[in-house]
């Protein structure tokens, strides 16, 4: 099975969990940058990210790759105000994921993944969502038993 991970990490956890994904299906791997950065820290991070997210923006990426031919697409994200970070936002836009196969992971400090999930499901209707799994704090809270997590949802697809 041909797997691309496609995410967008703000303070490195979701780049984490994408690592351990691409390595334990052997797949590509490709991280979302926006082009103008947000803050990682303080209240600059929730001012900034909130409002992207309410204002529903869609950041201009730096290029990378967008071959999207792969027998499953595996899309993580930082939950950010109960739904998917404007980076993934971008990439659903710029891309047709009708009738791919995705499975979404979501990185969070304590709630908000099914809502997240439920978010990204209504913008990208017409691909086939086959497995949701979320992770809390991984880089600063059980990393070692995240990582161990994360390896087993990757070969459960």
């Amino acid at each position: 099975m041909r797997v691309k991970v496609i995410f967008y990490s703000l303070e490195g956890n979701s780049k984490l969990i994408a690592e351990e994904v691409a390595k334990s299906l052997n797949g590509d791997i490709v991280e979302l940058k926006p082009k103008k950065h947000y803050a990682n820290s303080g209240f600059k991070k929730y001012l900034w990210g909130g409002t992207s997210v309410l204002m529903k923006e869609k950041p201009e990426l730096e290029a990378y790759d967008n071959n999207l031919d792969y027998d499953l697409l595996v899309i993580g994200t930082p939950v950010w105000a109960g739904t998917f970070s404007p980076a993934i936002r971008t990439f659903l836009k710029e891309n047709n994921l009708d009738g791919r196969k995705v499975a979404l992971f979501a990185c969070h400090a304590g709630g908000g993944a099914d809502k997240c999930f439920e978010k990204f499901k209504k913008f990208s209707p017409n691909c086939k969502v086959i497995s949701t799994m979320d992770f809390v704090d991984p880089l600063k809270k059980d990393t070692a038993n995240n990582i161990d997590k994360a390896v087993k949802w990757a070969k459960s697809l």
